[in-house]
This record gives structure tokens, C-alpha cells and sequence, in this order.
């Protein structure tokens, strides 16, 4: 820092205090304060402190007080990140304060994922948790802001979905699409409904999320359902939302055989041209196609994928896939889940002979009995005959037999033809729904926490998983751009070709098992998880500095980062200086 006098023309010179910073490899300047109100006598004892010649000059020393200190190099990563990828204007195309809020929502939710009252309480200036607040000039808002913010950003969503998939998707794309649960805490939203929990919440009402992403995992499009719609019937709108709202007439629908089913491809894509998917058979029409001779177990004595026919299914591409790893592993766990019900069983029926207080009636043999088969999952391989004295159980061998005879086989099923994509192609296509699985997992726990849900009313729900979509597109740049740091594998192709086999499990590359063995990148820097790269970020503060002259106004200082948060930030291409 260094004061400056800038001639004026006719009127007296500003003085000016200065701060000298390097970006981009060029030296620039910023004005910190107007010193030109002051008495000379006080600009001069500033000047002397800044150069040093007191003594006990320095900014933490005597002649300075650092009057507070806020986290700000995770927000200077986050922040920077979401204009350096356009979100500003993706959001509107005029400045606004909504627009702001809603910037710093997105960076606010991946910073440090709270409630809404939680996040406002951050960002005020008497509570400020971060230099987030203060970076967007936001340091006077309240929760009323905050609601009105999400409420104008939900009205946005359709014209920022749409800007997505220009970027994102062409004619002919791949539109990865797949859906999951989370649980809603009240009972006043229309959308929470008792269904199906993903997460393990029975007792729970539930709301649906459904993604759009592009092949490499980048989400393009969300939409809520209520808790208790059927997954299949959420694919019409999703055709209807690509085809029409995002003008992609060739487009390849990719979805597992629980969304894609055979009504679906039915009534909802076959009959529309230009519309092909990819998806997966379900075990009973594999059995089907044994039964049939479609498919011979003799396939696979030689390789793990052949591509079969079957008259039920004209027009399309059957690709068969055995893998003998998930073989084994499904052998082994139902080995194991049918002994443990058969010791469950056990003691049942012991309960029935035994001398004191035997157990006795049907109905309550059969509660129990039920109890045993429903918890492991495996009462379809047992025969069980139940009188009001006794119980006797055994396991179906024929029905056990015929199960594991397709252990570790799958088959895709696709209306691709061969000359756009070979099979190993259209097998890789269908693996790439754990990408959009992985979103899940980032959004529901590790990351961005959208679960559980406060929010009463429907389109506060809608906007409240939509900002969490705009987080995690923010995120997913950040961590392809931070993958050196990170236990990430940024080599996927040196993987690929470790694999062998499409149908093999997916392999790391040889630079992400050193990172993962050493802890350590090829340059000796300690790998990072995002979470842990963020809080090291984050130790870059903005100090608020008091000069211990009388008037001198405060001024802002900033770290300096360290080798490692040098790094990320130009990995990132940001500045540590908003």
C-alpha cells in the first residue's frame, strides 16, 4: 500500500491510499480510501507508517489494528467460478438484486449448505460468516429477500434450462435421465406424498426429483413430482421438455428399466421418429428370452457381450452382457441372505416344538414367518407350510437354480441402430447413468445437502431443488478444473483402457491410484476431497485493518495464499480479489 497524489487539473490533488496487486501476470492498482479531507500532517504520518520508517510500523503491529478477519478464499473460488461459467447472465440479462441474491445462494449452498435463515444470518454484516456478503454488496438483507429472490429465480427456470441445453446439447445428443427421493419435514406441501423412499424414510412424506444431464454428468434440467408418482410416468414430460422446450428432434433417451419400461417405449417414444433410447430388461423377460431360446447360456464361454434377437422385441438391438464378478457377488449374497433366514426360520419352528408355552396358531405363526421373509428379501425361494401346531420350511432349489443361472447377466435393449453406436458403445451409453446417480449423491449428502426439505409451499420446493442444480453445475466444473488436487480421476481414458471389457467394472486410471495410495499429487501437494480443498481455500482471509492514526479510515488486506491455494485458484481461473 502506498499513498498517491493525482493532479486535478485546476482543483487541489487527490490523495489517494493505494494498493498494488499482480493478475494475469500484469501489476494493477486499486484506490482503498480518498485521503484528500485530511490534514497533511495526518496523510504524512500514514505515509511514514506504510514505509516502514517507524519502528514499530506493520500492519499487525502497533500503528494497525486488524479490527476483523472473514473466511473469503473459498468465496473467491466459488464466486469466480459462477462468472467465469456465465451464471450472472444465465440467470438475467440485466444486473438486479435478485440476481445477486440468487449468486449468492448458489455460492452460499456450496460453501456451506444451511437454512435459508441460516445462510441470510451469514451473509448480514453485523453476523457476516464469510466475505461472501460484502463481495455482492448484501450485507443488509433479510429473509423476506431471500423468498422473494427464489421466487424470482423459479420464474427464470424454464429460460435458464433452455440456455443449458444450447450449451450443452446438439441434434443427436445422449440426455442421460434418471430419478431419486428425498423426505419432506411438515405436511402441508401438495408435492410431499407417501411413497417410495430411496433414503430409507418409511415413515416420511416424500417429494420425487427428476434430472436431465448430458452424457458427461453436467445436469441441464430438474423437475419435482410429488412423492407418490410412478417413475415411468414422468418420462412423457421429459420427451415433451427436450424435444419441444429445448428443439433437439434427434435425441437418444438413456434410462434405466425402471423409467424406460415396455409401456413407456410403447406409447411414449416408439411412436415418436427421431426418438431412440437405451435401457435395460427386466429379470422376468430375460427368463423369458432363456425360455425362448433367444438366449444361450453358451455365449459367454468365450466373451462377456453378443448381440441377440428375439421376435417379441422387432426393430431393436437385444445386447447381451455377462459379468463374472457381479456372478459371484450375487451368488455369495444370496447364499448369505438365505441362511440367515433359514436361522430365523429355525427358531421359529423350534418355538412351535418347544415343551414350555409353545408357539401355537397360524395367523401367529405366520406373522412371524412373514416378518423373517419380508426383512431379507428371499421368501420366493422358500416353501413354507404352516398349521396351527407346527412349521416346516424349505428352500425351493428348482427356483434357486433358475435365478442363478442368470447371475451376472444383463441385457440393454435399444432402438440405436448398430451404425450410430456399436454395442460397446451402447453398453457404455447405459453405464453412464452413474454419473447422474453421482449428482444425486452430491446433491442428497456429501456436498450440497438438499435434503431435508422445510420449504411449505410447492414452488418455494421447486426453486429451493432447482438452486441446488444450479450449485451442483457450478460444482461440476469446479471439480473437472480441480481434479489434479482432488482424489478425482482426471485421466478417465488411461482407465478405459485398463478395462479391457465395457461389461468389466470400471478402472481407475494409474495416476488416480497413486493419489489414492500416497495421498499424495506427482509433485508431492497433498490430495484433497472438494470439501477439504474448500475449507484450505477458505484460511485466505480479508482482514478489515484500522490505522492507529485519528480519522484514518479502514482499509481491506488479504492474505497471501499459500503454493497449494495459488494453485487451485489458477486451476479455477479466479483471483483471490472479487
Amino acid at each position: 500500500m502506498y499513498i498517491e497524489t493525482v493532479p486535478n487539473r485546476s482543483s487541489p490533488p487527490a490523495i489517494l491510499l493505494r494498493e498494488s496487486y499482480r493478475a494475469g501476470g500484469r501489476v494493477k492498482k486499486r484506490t482503498l480510501a480518498n485521503l484528500s479531507a485530511w490534514p497533511a500532517e495526518r496523510i504524512e504520518a500514514l505515509r511514514v507508517a506504510l514505509r516502514g520508517d517507524c519502528p514499530t510500523a506493520g500492519v499487525a503491529g502497533p500503528d494497525f489494528d486488524i479490527v476483523r478477519s472473514r473466511p473469503h478464499g473459498h468465496v473467491a473460488a466459488a464466486l469466480g467460478s459462477v462468472r467465469r461459467l456465465g451464471i450472472p447472465a444465465l440467470l438475467g440479462r440485466q444486473p438486479s438484486r435478485q440476481r445477486d441474491l440468487v449468486c449468492a445462494l448458489i455460492v452460499a449452498r456450496l460453501l456451506d449448505p444451511r437454512s435459508k435463515l441460516a445462510t441470510v444470518r451469514g451473509l448480514r454484516d453485523d453476523t457476516l460468516t464469510s466475505s461472501l456478503g460484502a463481495a455482492l454488496d448484501l450485507t443488509a438483507i433479510n429473509e423476506d429477500d431471500v423468498y422473494a429472490a427464489m421466487d424470482w429465480l423459479l420464474g427464470q427456470q424454464v429460460r435458464i434450462e433452455n440456455q443449458l441445453a444450447r450449451r450443452h446439447l446438439q441434434d443427436g445428443s445422449l440426455v442421460l435421465y434418471d430419478l431419486t427421493s428425498t423426505w419432506f419435514e411438515g405436511r402441508t406441501c401438495p408435492l410431499a406424498r407417501f411413497g417410495h423412499s430411496r433414503d430409507g424414510k418409511k415413515d416420511k412424506l416424500q417429494i420425487i426429483i427428476g434430472l436431465l444431464c448430458d452424457r458427461a454428468g453436467r445436469p441441464i434440467a430438474v423437475e419435482v413430482f410429488a412423492g407418490n408418482t410412478a417413475d415411468p410416468s414422468t418420462l412423457e414430460t421429459q420427451v415433451a421438455k427436450v424435444r419441444q422446450r429445448f428443439k433437439v428432434e434427434r435425441v437418444v433417451f438413456v434410462g434405466d428399466r425402471g423409467v424406460i419400461t415396455a409401456a413407456r417405449i410403447r406409447d411414449d417414444l416408439a411412436p415418436i421418429a427421431g426418438l431412440a433410447w437405451i435401457t435395460a430388461l427386466r429379470a422376468p423377460q430375460i427368463q423369458a428370452l432363456l425360455a425362448s431360446g433367444s438366449l444361450q447360456l453358451w455365449l459367454f464361454d468365450q466373451r462377456d457381450l453378443a448381440e441377440i434377437t428375439d421376435p417379441a422385441y422387432p426393430g431393436e438391438r437385444l445386447i447381451a452382457c455377462c459379468n463374472p464378478l457381479l456372478k459371484a457377488q450375487r451368488a455369495r449374497k444370496r447364499e448369505e441372505l438365505l441362511a440367515a433366514t433359514e436361522r430365523d426360520l429355525e427358531q421359529i419352528a423350534q418355538a412351535t416344538t418347544r415343551p414350555r408355552r409353545p408357539l401355537r396358531g397360524a395367523d401367529t405363526i405366520g406373522l412371524r414367518v412373514g416378518r423373517v421373509l419380508n426383512h431379507y428379501k428371499v421368501g420366493k425361494h422358500f416353501r413354507t407350510e404352516i398349521t396351527d401346531h407346527s412349521f416346516h420350511y424349505q428352500r425351493d432349489a428348482e427356483r434357486i437354480a433358475n435365478e442363478a443361472a442368470l447371475d451376472g447377466i444383463y441385457i440393454i435393449r435399444t432402438s440405436v441402430p448398430a451404425t450410430a453406436l456399436d454395442a460397446t458403445d451402447t453398453v457404455r451409453a447405459y453405464k453412464d447413468l452413474a454419473v447422474v446417480e453421482r449428482a444425486f449423491r452430491s446433491t442428497k449428502t456429501v456436498d450440497l445437502k438438499v435434503r431435508p426439505i422445510y420449504h411449505h409451499l410447492a414452488d418455494r420446493v421447486r426453486s429451493h431443488v432447482f438452486l441446488c442444480l444450479l450449485a451442483y453445475y457450478v460444482e461440476w466444473h469446479m471439480r473437472q478444473a480441480l481434479a489434479p488436487l482432488l482424489f478425482d480421476d482426471e485421466e478417465p481414458a488411461a482407465g478405459e483402457a485398463l478395462r479391457g471389457s465395457i461389461v468389466r467394472p470400471a478402472r481407475r486410471s494409474p495416476k488416480a491410484q497413486r493419489k489414492a495410495a500416497t495421498k499424495l499429487t506427482d509433485d508431492g501437494v497433498p490430495v484433497h476431497s472438494f470439501r477439504t480443498l474448500l475449507a484450505d481455500l477458505a484460511t485466505i482471509t480479508s482482514n478489515t485493518c484500522q490505522p492507529r492514526v485519528p480519522g484514518a479510515p479502514t482499509f481491506e488486506k488479504i492474505t497471501t495464499p499459500t503454493p497449494l491455494q495459488q494453485r487451485a485458484l489458477k486451476l479455477l481461473g479466479v483471483s483471490q480479489r472479487l
